[in-house]
């Protein structure tokens, strides 16, 4: 009997299984003949009732759910809310680095996750570790998981950066199921780091660690417990050449912050950029320069990017950027060169787009009547910073002519608008704000776009200026 109890529970398995299959089998293929609309299951090059050669064409049916696969009932009522409910603003948990904290809009937030990206030995590893100490030393609990370096690599970097008596819990691992299962006995960490994300595996997905199927899995659950825990998760991602994280693109969707650590590998400095923010603003950074004792923070990070020089220099324009709510002056150097042979004029950039100082060669020859077409272009944003912000187009320009002309520009002077294709000096935002850092810096003069509220800054005499042709008037006369 207890056979036939077995085969008999075995047969309504396998019939439950069948009936599964059947409603979840992929709709077969059929092939309409083009001209007498005969169908026949399978392609052959004459249709059966017309004979005509080649009219059968395929037509997949329209796929039909079932009863069971009717997803307009059966799961439960979710709750509703209005626009007009208020709720408490999200806890932040401060990292003890005023920039980390605000590149994050204001420290880490509970239960949130952040990808940081980064080219390798730009200090990511140094700035987690870092936070994580000074989390650890407030009474928080901080956990460092790294799948790149054992626990006693991790001590050594400790000792150098002057935190190995932190309390902050170490592992080597890269199993994502050993991971959550060791994070979820006790009480769960007010921070986890995961370094890196491309070296963690699930034994539930197939695949090598680092393929789109584990990265986009592993990163599901670990995001998933550290929003039933509420711990703040930082996710630490590789970058391809091009500088973009490597893996899915679904995993910046994923997570709640994308930061991007940035910087030359010759330069001291680096920039923690906010790429994008659920709890903050967006392009946020914050400066760090990077020392033997670790990251350092910088507070004014304006008087880095600035030569520091008396005597004004033939092709350098003082810029006051914009980075999120935050403003800083940096150098732009231009150098132009005359070639005296047919060579093809070649055009360098570092820290802007070329394709965009390709748009300001073209306008000031065609509507300045400058010639750039037999020289060489050279274009510089000093200390190794990269800018993005467009109003930094009369800067460049103001550059390019000082550096044609061999005239410098006036000294504590800044430029900032937008160019267009017509030669108009077009208006850009936070004028203001660009306007007080420069005066706080010592510089007495700006050139930009017409704005009325540049008459508000004290101690700034401002130039206003709307089209190129006066620009290059003021330039060539010693402005």
């Amino acid at each position: 009997m207890a056979g036939a109890g077995e085969w008999g529970n075995s047969g309504l398995a396998f019939h439950k299984c069948s009936n599964y299959r059947t409603a979840m089998a992929k709709p077969k293929k059929r092939y309409v003949c083009q001209a007498c609309g005969s169908v026949a299951t399978r392609w052959q090059g004459q249709c059966g009732e017309c004979q005509e050669w080649n009219s059968l064409v395929e037509d997949a049916p329209a796929t039909v759910f079932s009863q069971k696969h009717d997803l307009s009932s059966g799961g439960r009522l979710i709750a509703l809310e209005g626009m007009e409910e208020t709720g408490e603003a999200p806890e932040r948990i401060g990292t003890g680095l005023a920039e980390f904290d605000r590149a994050l809009g204001g420290g880490l937030v509970v239960g949130s996750a952040i990808l940081m990206g980064g080219d390798p030995g730009i200090g990511k590893s140094t700035l987690l570790l870092q936070a994580a100490a000074n989390i650890a030393k407030s009474g928080r609990g901080a956990v460092y998981i790294s799948g790149e370096e054992a626990p006693a690599q991790v001590r050594m970097r400790a000792r150098r950066l002057g935190v190995a008596d932190a309390p902050v819990r170490l592992a080597s691992a890269t199993n994502a199921r050993d991971i959550l299962t060791t994070l979820g006995q006790g009480e769960p960490p007010a921070l986890i780091v995961i370094d890196s994300i491309q070296t963690m595996f699930s034994d539930q997905i197939e695949g090598a660690p680092g393929t789109v199927s584990q990265v986009r899995g592993c990163a599901f659950e670990l995001i998933r417990f550290a929003k039933e825990c509420g711990s703040a998760l930082v996710l630490v991602g590789h970058v391809t050449k091009d500088g973009n994280i490597a893996g899915p693109r679904v995993l910046e969707h994923m997570v709640d912050v994308v930061l991007a650590f940035e910087g030359e590998r010759s330069h001291q400095y680096r920039i923690l950029r906010g790429l994008k923010n659920r709890f903050g603003p967006v392009d946020e950074i914050g400066v760090f320069a990077m020392g033997a004792e670790g990251l350092a923070e910088i507070a004014n990070p304006s008087s880095l990017f600035l030569s520091g020089r008396e005597e004004p220099v033939a092709g350098s324009a003082v810029f006051p950027a914009i980075e999120g709510t935050r403003p800083v002056l940096v150098e732009i150097q231009a150098l132009v060169v005359r070639l005296q042979s047919g060579a093809t004029p070649r055009r360098a950039v570092v820290g802007w787009d070329g394709g965009r100082l390709a748009m300001l060669l073209a306008v000031l020859e065609s509507r300045c009547g400058l010639n750039f077409s037999s020289a060489e272009v050279y274009l510089n944003v000093a200390g190794g910073y990269r800018l993005a912000d467009p109003a930094a187009d009369l800067a460049v320009v103001a550059a390019l002519v000082s550096a044609l002309a061999d005239r410098p520009l006036a000294a504590r002077a800044t430029w900032f608008g937008e160019v267009s294709l017509a030669g108009e000096i077009r208006p850009v935002a936070h004028t203001s704000m660009r306007l007080r850092e420069a005066a706080k810096l010592g510089f007495d003069r700006a050139h930009g776009p017409p704005a009325d509220e540049a008459a508000t800054i004290k101690g700034v005499s401002y130039d206003a200026l709307d089209l190129l042709p006066k620009l290059v008037d003021r330039i060539m006369g010693g402005a």
